[in-house]
């Protein structure tokens, strides 16, 4: 009789540490589950992500509101264009500005979003138009020793 309830405890401990161990991997990934209702979307149209990806975060003033959905190619204009999910309670003016920017030296790529002055909030579905493409570092040093050569 002991052993048996020996085994259902160590059964019981194994179960719950593989379980604590699937909420850590799910909490790190990014992945949460998220109704349609508690979000809005947004777009907005970048010539250059240089690396952003998908499940990337979403952040205002250094706080994470939402994350990108989905990028796609906008073939007739040749400009990626980001989906964004944003927390429903985070009202954003229509004359907010989107970045990509980098944590870091060389951290991952993220959306950084400033608000503007203006009265009238941005909709689900609306495109936000002042957008700033990631500052490529490669093509920084490029130029810089293109200039020293030609001096």
């Amino acid at each position: 009789m002991y052993k048996r309830s020996l085994e259902i405890g160590v059964g019981v401990f194994v179960l719950s540490a593989m379980l604590a161990l699937l909420l850590l991997a799910l909490n790190v990934s990014g992945l949460r589950y998220q109704s349609d209702d508690d979000i809005y979307y947004l777009y907005a149209r970048f010539e250059n992500l240089s690396g952003l990806s998908e499940r990337a975060k979403v952040s205002l003033s250094g706080v994470t509101i939402g994350r990108v959905v989905e990028i796609e190619l906008d073939t007739q204009d040749y400009v990626a264009v980001v989906k964004m999910a944003i927390k429903k309670g985070i009202p954003l003016s229509q004359d907010t500005s989107a970045s990509v920017l980098t944590s870091g030296l060389l951290g991952e790529k993220y959306i950084g979003l400033s608000v503007g002055a203006d009265e009238e909030a941005l909709l689900s579905g609306d495109v936000i138009e002042d957008t700033q493409s990631a500052i490529v570092l490669e093509e920084l040093i490029g130029q810089f020793l293109f200039s020293r050569s030609s001096e």
